[in-house]
């Protein structure tokens, strides 16, 4: 049997072209979702995975509606495989019930992983280089050295509130709380 599993990211968004393409080739049942695929937690999914049996067939239509990182895929092909389940891609003809099937599954897989090491290596090298030039990586601090100086005078006023001080320097309170752990508590533990 095959069973259909079609995923949709936003509420606003419409999965009938998926649930279109996997009536037409056969899919006597489809479970549908509306969640983010980066979520690992998709209740329609599992119910799918849960109701399928050895012989059935997991089709999709393409295959990020399953997973997001080529990680998350092979395990869940691989976990599907165990119970004797297949898995079949309509836009990539992925179906690894077939030899041939297997086999491009998993030369997808290694082109995959084989890019996102090629991305890591380029990232660093150019992290690396840019160090070696001075430079730093991330973002600014949020705070300057002179709204330091401001945001510890104003905490050395009690009648000022924490809100009131992250308002005056254009900054949320958890800023501040990042750049002073303890807030007015810790600096009081300070001072001599």
């Amino acid at each position: 049997m095959e069973i259909g599993y079609a995923r949709v990211s936003t509420q606003d968004q419409n999965p009938d072209l998926q649930t279109d393409a996997l009536s037409a080739v056969g899919c006597e049942k489809i479970f549908t979702e509306k969640a983010s695929g980066a979520r690992t937690d998709r209740p329609e999914l599992q119910s799918a995975i849960d109701y399928m049996r050895q012989g059935d067939t997991l089709v999709v239509w393409r295959l990020d509606r399953l997973a997001r990182s080529i990680k998350q895929l092979i395990a869940t092909v691989e976990a599907l495989e165990e119970r004797g389940i297949g898995f079949r891609s309509l836009t990539e003809n992925i179906d690894t019930t077939t030899s041939g099937g297997k086999l491009i599954f998993h030369i997808f897989a290694a082109l995959a992983e084989f890019e996102r090491s090629i991305i890591k290596e380029r990232t660093k090298a150019g992290l690396d280089a840019a160090l070696a030039r001075g430079r730093k990586g991330g973002r600014p601090p949020a705070l300057s050295d002179t709204d330091r100086a401001a945001a510890l005078a104003l905490f050395g006023d009690p009648t000022i509130p924490i809100k009131e001080i992250a308002r005056r320097l254009g900054v949320s309170e958890a800023t501040l709380y990042r750049h002073f752990p303890g807030g007015r508590t810790a600096l009081k533990e300070l001072e001599p």
